[in-house]
């Protein structure tokens, strides 16, 4: 019995997690498929979806759209809470995947001096002097585990250590609880 259970656990452990993984990218293209009102086959919608991005940003390299663009932020600086909303996730997707990306330099976070217990960020900003903070303090976001959110902490340099690893994987470390093995599968 005790070896029937154990082959049943590891299907499960082969099974949830691509059974899941299809699930999601499935609902995923149900989603987008709703969104738009014509769509010839299943899964469609994403496709147009992504030629209508890529072609918005092919335009966005235009004199044109940075006319719009201009004129945008201008009506955006008479509009105090879109602006706060447009900027903040403006500057959440360019973190990830803009020119200025900034979660690409993973350190490590003493986080007193009493103890040596450690955490896992990435410096977000090198320079909080417009912040009266001095050079001497860094800003370092802490992600959560199981979790897309974290913490913003104001930290001195001397309690960080760099990390040569690739962000992608000090993330999915971070994200996984340490069950994800840097490197690994």
């Amino acid at each position: 019995m005790r070896k029937l259970v154990s082959y049943f656990l590891q299907g499960l452990l082969l099974v949830v997690p691509v059974a899941l993984t299809l699930f999601i990218v499935y609902k995923m293209f149900m989603v987008v498929d709703e969104l738009l009102p014509y769509h010839p086959f299943p899964g469609s919608g994403v496709i147009i979806l992504l030629v209508v991005i890529t072609f918005i940003g092919v335009l966005g390299n235009t004199l044109i759209a940075r006319q719009l663009n201009e004129w945008f932020h201008a009506v955006l600086k008479k509009l105090p809470l879109l602006r706060t909303i447009y900027t903040a996730i403006k500057d959440l997707l360019s973190a990830f995947v803009g020119e200025k990306r900034k979660f690409n330099h993973p350190v490590l976070v003493k986080l007193s001096k009493e103890s040596n217990i450690q955490k896992l960020g990435f410096i977000t900003q090198e320079n909080l002097t417009t912040l009266n903070m001095g050079k001497e303090k860094v800003a370092v976001y802490l992600p959560h585990s199981y979790a897309f959110s974290g913490n913003l902490f104001i930290v001195d340099r001397e309690n960080i250590t760099p990390i040569e690893a690739s962000s992608a994987e000090v993330m999915k470390f971070i994200v996984s609880g340490g069950v994800a093995i840097p490197g690994g599968k």
